[in-house]
């Protein structure tokens, strides 16, 4: 016979996967009008009402190497932390003058070293700069769910287990206007939205 906290855990995870209904994928193109090539857009799902999603327990990475942040383009879940590694044999610098990242300056350090902010606020798409090197920039992309990606040079995307609902799927680019469309993803669908994007 279950005793009640095995019961309590068992009805607890009932009721998630009955809410988390995993339904299909979505995927498609966005073409970015009047720059080198189609990567670094952000399709992301704005809001997903009614389930709080954590962030991962792993720190999301972020390097300097060769005078480069790596990756240029880094979405991340509300809540999740940066570590920003230095892999140069120079002094490196991490700071961001958005409000939605608190203007935070991590300082300088050497090679083989790292430093870590925790992004705290959603819809937040905070550039990264380095006051040592001022050629060097990067974003990080706040949302409030994982259900997110990132496009290649042809500009290709894929969400998958995206769960069954009506949302607005959003594009987010640095350089280029954002763009936003209702969608349904509905039970064992895999559903196709292309994009076309400028300034």
């Amino acid at each position: 016979m279950l005793n009640k906290t095995k019961l309590l855990v068992l009805v607890t995870l009932f009721l998630t996967l009955a809410v988390i209904n995993y339904a299909g994928d979505i995927k498609g193109k966005v073409e970015a009008k009047g720059v080198k090539n189609n990567a670094n857009a952000v399709v992301y799902i704005e809001d997903i009402p009614g389930i709080k999603f954590n962030p991962s327990k792993e720190n999301a990475k972020m390097d300097q190497k060769n005078l480069t942040f790596i990756p240029h383009v880094l979405p991340i879940v509300v809540g999740t932390t940066v570590e920003y590694i230095n892999s140069d044999d120079v002094l490196h610098n991490v700071f961001s003058p958005d409000k939605c990242a608190e203007k935070f300056n991590l300082g300088t350090w050497a090679k083989g070293k790292s430093r870590s902010y925790t992004f705290n606020e959603a819809k937040c798409y905070s550039v990264m700069l380095c006051n040592v090197h001022p050629e060097m920039e990067a974003f990080i992309v706040v949302l409030k769910n994982p259900y997110f990606a990132l496009t290649d040079k042809k500009g290709n995307y894929l969400i998958k287990d995206v769960p069954e609902g009506k949302y607005k799927l959003k594009v987010w680019h640095e350089k280029l206007k954002e763009k936003s469309l209702e969608i349904t993803v509905s039970k064992d669908s895999s559903i196709t939205h292309d994009f076309e994007i400028k300034k």
